[in-house]
């Protein structure tokens, strides 16, 4: 096991086909069937130092050693459609991605999309539950070492970036910057899944309206400009409401009152229905399965995770084939 000290910088490589298994493992917030179909993955560890230079890694599959023998030092991966993962400011963010992008993308029969993970636990800045407003000097540390980590993607093989972080997003420019690789941007994938679904206005003589629930500010700048970019009309919670009725349920959840934070959530998301929203956008990974499956007012809400995680497949697939 390695050590996780703010420092390091743990990476997942993920190189398909190698070792055949059926996981019943599963991230303690999320309950989910046992599939039925077998996921070809393997995994390699790496880790790196400040620099994103690799000093030491843990060999999981010799087969998936093997592959990387016979490619370039420079790179991990050669296929064509290997995805480079950003890892954000919750690690909870990412892995719930993850499980949508190898279950999605092999439960077909098909072969997991091949993938490299550049995840740090200093990015969290001592508490996944709520971030207040990043200062300045905090935007600009986390913006470098965000812009790091995609460098460090690109030399390692990835052919795409995408970073399944509602926080981080809001950086997307900046962390963007010279990048030549295909980088989806999670508001813009949310956008454009809404624009093609021809939703019609709740009200007479207005924009389709889409609401945004999530747990601070920075989480929702990377869904407001994209989503008015389509022409939605953007219905955030006010201030009583965010005060009053969501943080609440999200400090419920941190004292393990579920049955609370239940409650408060469906009172959040009835507020923005009332406003004649067709969708609310539930930007926080904290948010995301509280309500029951059978909850019918899971049917109004959308969770970015998985418009990020159908583009990226939709990518994978066109670039295996090219």
């Amino acid at each position: 096991m390695f050590d996780g000290s703010l420092t390091m910088s743990f990476h997942i490589l993920n190189c398909p086909p190698v070792v055949g298994y059926s996981s019943k493992t599963r991230t303690q917030c999320r309950t989910r069937p046992n599939p039925s179909l077998a996921v070809h993955m393997s995994s390699t560890l790496v880790q790196t130092d400040e620099n994103g230079d690799h000093y030491e890694s843990k060999k999981i599959s010799s087969s998936c050693s093997a592959q990387l023998k016979s490619q370039p030092q420079s790179s991990l991966l050669s296929q064509a459609n290997t995805v480079g993962i950003i890892g954000g400011v919750s690690v909870l963010s990412t892995l719930i991605f993850l499980e949508k992008l190898v279950w999605w993308s092999s439960r077909n029969g098909e072969e997991c999309v091949p993938f490299v993970v550049c995840s740090d636990p200093g990015l969290d800045g001592g508490g996944h539950s709520f971030h207040p407003s990043f200062s300045e000097i905090a935007e600009n540390v986390m913006v470098q070492n965000l812009k790091q980590k995609r460098v460090f993607l690109e030399k390692s093989g990835a052919r795409c970036i995408v970073m399944p972080c509602h926080i981080s997003n809001a950086w997307y420019a900046e962390i963007s910057e010279s990048c030549t690789l295909p980088f989806f941007h999670i508001g813009e994938c949310v956008a454009r899944e809404l624009k093609e679904a021809k939703l019609k206005p709740l009200d007479a003589g207005s924009n389709v309206r889409i609401g945004v629930l999530a747990a601070c500010e920075t989480a929702v700048v990377p869904y407001v400009e994209k989503l008015q970019n389509q022409e939605f009309e953007v219905v955030l919670p006010d201030k009583a409401t965010v005060e009053h009725i969501l943080m609440p349920a999200i400090e419920s959840l941190n004292q393990r009152d579920v049955e609370g934070a239940r409650n408060l959530l469906r009172i959040a998301i009835q507020v923005l229905l009332i406003k004649a929203v067709n969708v609310v956008i539930l930007a926080s990974e904290e948010l995301q399965n509280v309500l029951p499956r059978e909850d019918p007012l899971l049917k109004k809400c959308m969770d970015p995770m998985d418009a990020l995680a159908r583009t990226t497949i939709k990518w994978a697939k066109s670039a295996k084939k090219t």
